[in-house]
């Protein structure tokens, strides 16, 4: 078939890998380049870094609404286009230019968890499983037919990371099926049980101590690798990576800690207690709470946020 291919990060990048393998990849579209690092020099997204390797066309347009990229994507005679993870919008006339229409490549079982950030708020709300469906794009979000699904299961463990890469599989292997034999039956999604994924931003990442030690524990498997949920301590910012829900019950204000072992920071929280397993400081390295306690003190009785909270 003739493909163009819409997206920016690795999890796109592993489909278009993929797809040009079987099929011809007449353009790729992905976000121009941008500042990255503490040099904020221009980095090329996950997505064109593979069509350079592969020396497949590419365009990094900051808008589809206008006539000129519409007209050459008009031009390209493709069969259909596959989205993953792209980034900007699709209008009404973009939709309509592929023979078969506009295929994505969504992380999440429709309708739940229609969005931007499918696998984080999965695993923020504490679902048991979530998957991929293949669907036919329209003006809506995320809410077009579905071609194809296929679910997976979120392990008690599981990180936004560690489940971003089995889905990122998954979807891989499912456009790849889908478009061996696109002769699926749609299925309209259902009316019932959606939800939005909305955009992660950097100011959800606070621990709010005040939560339960479920919610808490939730939200850090769910911003990690990004953006990593921190607190503070003594004026010193703390990101956190790991932590566990434990039995331990304190009558103590949320955010104290309670105790201070080598495998872990006990805090109090709004219901029930959290063992810190990892601290990473301002400008340091992500440590195991051993390795951090060997060259840092840490007070039981200290309460965690309290620079933020008076600040």
């Amino acid at each position: 078939m003739k493909i163009i291919f819409a997206g920016t990060p690795e999890f796109a990048a592993h489909a278009l890998k993929a797809l040009a393998q079987e099929h011809q990849i007449v353009c790729v579209l992905t976000q121009p380049d941008r500042p990255n690092g503490r040099g904020m020099k221009l980095k090329p997204s996950p997505v064109k870094e593979v069509a350079m390797s592969l020396n497949l066309p590419f365009r990094q347009p900051e808008t589809l609404k206008n006539k000129e990229i519409q007209d050459f994507l008009r031009s390209l005679n493709a069969d259909v286009m596959v989205v993953a993870a792209y980034g900007l919008l699709l209008p009404k006339a973009v939709l309509e230019i592929p023979f078969s229409g506009c295929l994505n490549i969504h992380a999440s079982l429709l309708p739940r968890w229609r969005g931007a950030a499918p696998i984080q708020r999965a695993i923020e709300a504490g679902d048991q499983e979530t998957g991929i469906c293949i669907m036919q794009m329209d003006e809506g979000l995320d809410t077009g037919d579905v071609l194809y699904r296929v679910s997976c299961p979120i392990h008690d463990h599981d990180t936004a990371g560690t489940l971003h890469d089995r889905l990122m599989l998954l979807g891989t292997e499912s456009i790849v099926h889908v478009l061996r034999d696109f002769s699926q039956t749609r299925q309209p999604q259902t009316s019932q049980g959606i939800t939005y994924a909305k955009k992660i931003s950097k100011d959800e990442a606070r621990i709010v101590w005040q939560d339960s030690a479920i919610t808490i524990e939730r939200k850090i498997r769910a911003f990690n690798p990004f953006p990593v949920c921190w607190t503070t301590y003594q004026g010193n910012t703390w990101k956190i990576r790991q932590a566990r829900v434990v039995s331990e019950v304190a009558s103590a204000k949320a955010g104290t800690i309670v105790q201070v072992h080598s495998d872990g920071i006990v805090v109090a929280t709004g219901e029930q207690c959290i063992k810190i397993q990892d601290i990473q400081t301002s400008g340091g390295k992500r440590m195991a709470v051993k390795d951090f306690l060997a060259g840092n003190t840490v007070a039981v009785g200290e309460i965690l946020g309290a620079s933020f909270e008076s600040a």
